[in-house]
């Protein structure tokens, strides 16, 4: 038989109250529930808690140290019940590297405006998962299909397709390009968390491809001049370089901007995001 909380919590008031008697007012029980528990509780630690008169009770050394371990299984109990039942303080959103680009703003305002009581975090997680895996986030925005029945996705919009270049390429003379510019080019790409890869090309004009490992090393080796980059509208907002030109890709596909959260899971507020940027990106 296991410890129940009952029971700390009986000893507990003994201790608090002095007696049995007043300890049985303080729960509302009588005072034989009281010394049963009581009872109970030392015959399933195999020692003796409280000393005991007729005019007084005082826990003994091992008592002592029950219960001080007890005050602290209550006190994290209280917390528990708190915190499963006071409703979602924080919301915890990944990306891999734009967020909702120039729409970030405006949705941090119209959340703390609606929802101040939760606060919000907008976490950049260079992990596929952009955080959920790793328990890190509660929800994610994702810029590329998922195939994963753990987790359920919605398209909430879409953003076109530009091309990063160094300011040095011929090609950032122009206004826009078109996927053919590109194709004797090589592409530089996030295999893990990029939202472009040669399968935008078709298969007999793909550009050849070169890895890199997160937004800084992408933006990096663009402005060298040795690769061309393919992005959303997004990363162009939050990310302007001095050395690389954006333009955009006129014949490409836009990009879906994805929400994602666990199917059997759910955030308590997932609905009321994908609400809010479903109306952003219409608007």
């Amino acid at each position: 038989m296991d410890v129940e909380l009952r029971q700390l919590r009986c000893l507990i008031a003994i201790v608090d109250e002095g007696t049995f008697t007043d300890a049985a007012i303080a729960l509302g029980v009588s005072q034989a529930a009281v010394s049963r528990t009581l009872a109970t509780l030392e015959k399933r630690l195999g020692v003796r808690l409280l000393r005991r008169t007729s005019r007084h009770t005082s826990p003994t050394a091992i008592g002592l140290r029950v219960v001080a371990h007890a005050r602290r299984v209550l006190h994290e109990i209280d917390n528990l019940m708190h915190e499963a039942t006071s409703g979602p303080a924080e919301l915890r959103i990944g990306h891999h590297w734009s967020a909702l680009g120039h729409l970030t703003p405006t949705f941090q305002h119209r959340w703390r405006e609606a929802h101040p009581e939760t606060q919000l975090h907008l976490l950049r997680i260079n992990s596929p998962y952009a955080g959920l895996i790793e328990g890190t986030a509660d929800l994610a925005v994702m810029r590329r299909p998922l195939q994963d029945r753990r987790f359920e996705t919605a398209i909430v919009g879409l953003e076109t397709r530009w091309c990063a270049m160094a300011a040095s390429d011929p090609l950032a003379r122009r206004r826009a390009v078109h996927l053919a510019d590109l194709s004797n080019r090589t592409l530089l790409v996030d295999r893990r968390t990029g939202s472009t890869n040669a399968e935008l090309w078709p298969p007999d004009a793909r550009p050849a491809t070169q890895e890199s490992r997160d937004i800084d090393d992408w933006l990096t080796v663009i402005a060298t001049g040795r690769c061309v980059g393919v992005t959303s509208q997004s990363v162009v907002d939050q990310y302007p370089r001095p050395g690389i030109v954006y333009l955009p890709v006129r014949d490409a596909e836009p990009v879906a901007v994805r929400l994602l959260w666990w199917r059997e899971d759910p955030h308590p507020l997932t609905r009321t995001v994908l609400k809010l940027l479903t109306e952003l990106y219409r608007t």
